[in-house]
């Protein structure tokens, strides 16, 4: 996708709204839906007016979990994850991204709107991350008992300061205590018939359902199970066998890292998805395999003991996994057409 510069016939003026043509909205849409969501459940939809220079991202209430996002949190997060991508997008496309959060207190499905203008100066810093966009999967594999470096660990810390967000690697100590929420939560899961069944519903297991599979968490995503090792990392499989799953070996200390926020709004799950997918690709820029562990934020209790006391954080929104091994493969996407609305204008 190219963005259209200067001033020669049938270009529009940098700064001047551009109308957008089917071609570039279906290519900023695509870009916006390989970001990941809770389940890949991908409660995203977008809506664009034809001849019009604006995009609406819309949350798909039809994608909801009511037991493991009661209060629509990880479907924000999803949403802003997805807005992240989309403006990746269009700095790689010589456009400007003009992002209002919740633009219409009336209309609880508009989560943001984006306004692309041409532009002589597109952000640099984001137009590089397209590249990654394809590549950045969850990786469910065992990663290198090694520590990320301390100039890796800053660059992602910057990330998530330009998204209005903090990132905090834990100490230790925290580490530990995060890790035993996590077996605390995997514990009241397995005894919970409603969790289990809801996550059964976003998994895909065998050809006849991976093979058709738009949406949800497929085996061949599954990763290993888990021979040893400590590393917060979902099982999808839960009590089904899957045949021919090898069991591996997992990193005794994860490298883990907290993402937060001020406050707790609508508004600030949206940019901690920003901020998530921004941190998530500049990582995968620099080398670094990635997973999400939301286990423990997803009850309330547990939620409140992942803060870190030293930091001052107000709010943990996710916890990331990071470290050095095998990239995650694709899980399936919904095609553009399914999540896309061009209707005419007037």
């Amino acid at each position: 996708m190219n963005g259209n510069h200067g001033s020669e016939p049938g270009r529009t003026h940098p700064g001047l709204a551009r109308p957008l043509d089917t071609t570039t909205v279906t290519a900023l849409v695509a870009a916006a839906t390989a970001a990941p969501s809770l389940h890949n459940a991908q409660p995203w939809r977008f809506r664009h007016v034809a001849g019009g220079s604006t995009l609406e991202l819309r949350a798909d209430l039809e994608r909801t979990m009511p037991r493991f996002d009661p209060d629509l949190r990880g479907l924000h997060l999803g949403c802003g994850a997805a807005l992240f991508n989309l403006r990746v997008a269009a700095a790689d496309g010589g456009l400007d991204a003009d992002v209002r959060l919740l633009p219409d207190p009336t209309d609880r499905q508009l989560l943001a709107t984006v306004r692309l203008t041409d532009t002589d100066r597109p952000d640099r810093e984001l137009a590089r991350l397209s590249t990654v966009i394809s590549r950045r999967h969850t990786s469910r594999h065992p990663f290198e008992d090694r520590p990320v470096p301390d100039a890796v660990q800053e660059a992602l810390r910057h990330a998530a300061e330009q998204e209005g967000t903090q990132l905090v690697f834990p100490d230790r100590w925290h580490v530990e205590s995060l890790l035993d929420d996590v077996r605390d939560a995997e514990g009241r899961d397995d005894f919970d018939a409603a969790y289990m069944a809801e996550m059964r519903a976003w998994t895909r297991v065998g050809p006849q359902e991976t093979d058709a599979a738009v949406d949800g968490v497929p085996d061949y995503a599954f990763g290993p199970s888990k021979r040893r090792g400590r590393a917060p990392v979902r099982d999808f499989a839960g009590r089904r066998p899957v045949p021919g799953r090898p069991a591996a070996v997992f990193e005794t200390v994860p490298n883990l890292a907290l993402l937060g926020t001020t406050h707790d709004h609508p508004a600030d799950w949206l940019r901690a998805g920003e901020a998530m997918e921004r941190i998530l690709l500049l990582a995968t820029l620099r080398g670094l395999a990635t997973s999400l562990t939301s286990h423990s934020l997803e009850r309330q209790d547990l939620r409140e003991l992942a803060r870190d006391p030293v930091s001052g954080m107000g709010f943990v929104q996710m916890v990331l996994r990071l470290g050095y091994g095998p990239a995650g493969v694709a899980s399936p996407r919904r095609p553009v057409d399914h999540v896309l609305e061009i209707v005419p204008a007037g």
